[in-house]
């Protein structure tokens, strides 16, 4: 008969059943605590407790703001450029000296002409001068006749108060003149085109009271 029913040995078969009773005792034991720890709830590698706040450094996700970067106009370092006026004196119309400025003297049938005006200031003193859009004004003559003004269409016109220093001169961006004849009438519809064919023509300009003692000749052909 086999010797797990029938225990081999000088003991008695009580002592050998109350060992195998043990052992399979710790054996179900063991078991029971493996199952259990492999079947505990949230033990699996993939829950993630929902309580958790997450948080992300802003360091990291959030892009730096850019800092402002300064305009043309507020770098420029041109010797010649125009400095807002903060106490200076306002300057008096015999140290200004106003210059019509045309790129050409004589235009082909096809080009127009670039228009435009220094500003001198004669004295040894810096002084300041309203030169915003409002008090610029660029005339075009024949004989007696006006046949252009930057005046007539201008809207919103600005003044600015600009520091000339002593000796300074200053020149506007140029703007071109179209060869047509301006009024108020015709802001918003097509103009006539001025006389050609070697007509001449004179570029005057003014800024407020003071006006160019002289003008700029242009020939159209």
């Amino acid at each position: 008969m086999s010797s797990i029913k029938h225990p081999v040995g000088s003991e008695p078969s009580s002592v050998y059943w109350r060992r195998r009773a043990i052992v399979i005792g710790v054996l179900v034991l063991v078991m029971l605590i493996v199952v259990l720890i492999v079947a505990k709830p949230g033990s699996g590698s993939d829950a993630t407790p929902a309580s958790t706040p997450t948080t992300s450094d802003p360091a990291v996700s959030r892009p730096a703001t850019p800092k402002p970067v300064p305009s043309a106009a507020a770098t420029s370092k041109a010797t010649d450029a125009p400095t807002a006026s903060a106490s200076n004196a306002t300057c008096d119309a015999d140290v200004i000296t106003l210059k019509p400025v045309a790129d050409q003297a004589s235009y082909t049938s096809l080009e127009q002409p670039q228009i435009s005006m220094s500003i001198t200031n004669t004295s040894t003193s810096a002084c300041s001068l309203d030169l915003g859009s409002a008090e610029q004004v660029l005339s075009i003559t024949s004989g007696a006749e006006t046949y252009w003004s930057s005046k007539d269409c201008q809207v919103n016109g600005t003044h600015q108060k600009i520091t000339v220093k002593a000796g300074q001169t200053l020149t506007t961006p140029a703007i071109a003149w179209d060869r047509t004849r301006s009024s108020s009438s015709t802001c918003n519809s097509s103009r006539a085109s001025v006389p050609a064919g070697g007509a001449s023509y004179h570029l005057s300009v003014a800024v407020g009271s003071i006006k160019s003692a002289t003008s700029a000749l242009m020939i159209l052909n």
